[in-house]
Order: structure tokens, then C-alpha cells, then sequence
């Protein structure tokens, strides 16, 4: 509902003298603004909004926990609780320090974030449907690092698929080599060609990984 609202927000922002004004202020305005008709109800609404938004952190506080305890066993060791809280103060001060160009840096961080899952997918897709196409998966290995693969090809082909990447992008903040020779303000090509350097490095790579160290 958050999401909805927000985009609802949005729109009205290049055609709405108030939503825009209210959007300058910042965008906690902006959704007072967007709830003022209703007089005190819109004010209540807001409220519940802005609780919203918090409550959407719980989740990701919580998995954060979990995703610190994978780090190896001696994470295992500190209490999920720990992890969680040292995960609170990691995005509490990355929120204070960056709640003067929040916008421009979500927008940032959303582009690196789009490479990155293009090139892990091609990764992952070559893993499942080239090497282990009707092959069970030994889910009693998870935590059993010598019955893993050692990562040497995907961790090669993931650097391949990042080169390509920013060699291609084309965001506000930087332009590739190769991204500049498009247009005039270049053209954003890094997630076709990180994914598919990746996609090309990665499966000779994982074949002489299987071959000499068998898994």
C-alpha cells in the first residue's frame, strides 16, 4: 500500500502546484499534502503511512541477521540479536548521512544493484541448466564447504560480467569508455553486456573447475 500510495504521490508532482511545493519541503510534506482534503482523518493517514514505512524495515532487520551468520561459522557463534542490531546502526547513520540527496542515492545504488542481479543470474541460470540439468541438489551440504564448489569460476566470471558493466554504463555520476561512443550523452549498455560476458566466461571456467577439483 505504501508502494501504491507513493506512486500515486509521484504522479501528481509535475501537474500538482501543491504536491510540488509540498515535494520541495521534503517528501514527509508531500504526504501530508496528499492527505490534507480529509482534514484530520488525511493527518491520521499520514501517521499511518509513515508507521508503514518503518514497519516495511522489519523484515530486512531481520533477515539481516541471518545474512551476517553466513558469513562463516565463527558468525555463527554472536547471537542473531547482535547482528540485528549492529545492522540498525549500519542503515541508521547511512540514513543520516546521506538524508540531504536520499533520492539521488537510491537511484544510484538501484543501477549497481541492476548489474549486479543481471550478472548473478547469468551465473546462476549456466549453473542450474547447463552443469547440474537433472541433477538433485545435496541440500545436506549446505554448511559442508569441502562438498561445495569452490566459486573459482563464478567468482571470475562475476569480475568479467563487472568490467563489461562499467565499461557500458551510463549514469548522471559516470559514463564508460565504451558507453561513450553512443549518442551523444552515451547509452546505458551495462546490464546487456555484463550479463552476457558472464554468461560467455562462466561456463568453460566452471567446466576445468569440475574437471580438476570434481566439484
Amino acid at each position: 500500500m505504501a508502494f501504491i500510495i507513493g506512486i500515486g504521490l509521484a504522479s501528481g508532482i509535475p501537474t500538482h502546484a501543491g504536491y510540488s511545493n509540498a515535494y520541495n519541503k521534503g517528501q514527509g510534506a508531500l504526504i501530508v499534502e496528499g492527505f490534507n482534503p480529509l482534514g484530520g482523518f488525511g493527518k491520521f493517514c499520514s501517521v499511518v503511512v509513515a508507521l508503514g514505512l518503518i514497519a516495511n524495515t522489519v523484515a530486512p532487520t531481520y533477515s539481516s541477521g541471518v545474512d551476517f551468520q553466513i558469513l562463516g561459522r565463527y558468525a555463527e557463534k554472536i547471537p542473531r540479536v547482535i547482528w540485528n542490531t549492529v545492522a540498525v546502526i549500519i542503515y541508521t547513520v547511512c540514513a543520516l548521512a546521506g538524508r540531504s540527496n536520499l533520492s539521488d542515492i537510491f537511484t544510484n545504488f538501484l543501477a549497481l544493484m541492476g548489474y549486479w542481479a543481471v550478472i548473478w543470474t547469468a551465473i546462476m541460470l549456466e549453473e542450474r541448466y547447463i552443469f547440474r540439468r537433472g541433477v538433485e541438489y545435496n541440500w545436506d551440504a549446505w554448511c559442508e564447504p569441502k562438498k561445495l564448489p569452490i566459486g573459482i569460476a563464478g567468482f571470475i566470471a562475476f569480475v568479467v560480467g563487472w568490467v563489461g558493466a562499467i565499461l557500458c554504463m551510463a549514469q548522471v555520476w559516470y559514463i564508460g569508455p565504451i558507453a561513450k561512443l553512443v549518442g551523444k550523452n552515451g547509452a546505458d549498455m551495462g546490464s546487456y553486456v555484463g550479463f552476457s560476458w558472464a554468461a560467455l566466461v562462466f561456463p568453460p571456467l566452471r567446466y576445468l573447475e569440475r574437471r580438476f577439483f570434481g566439484r
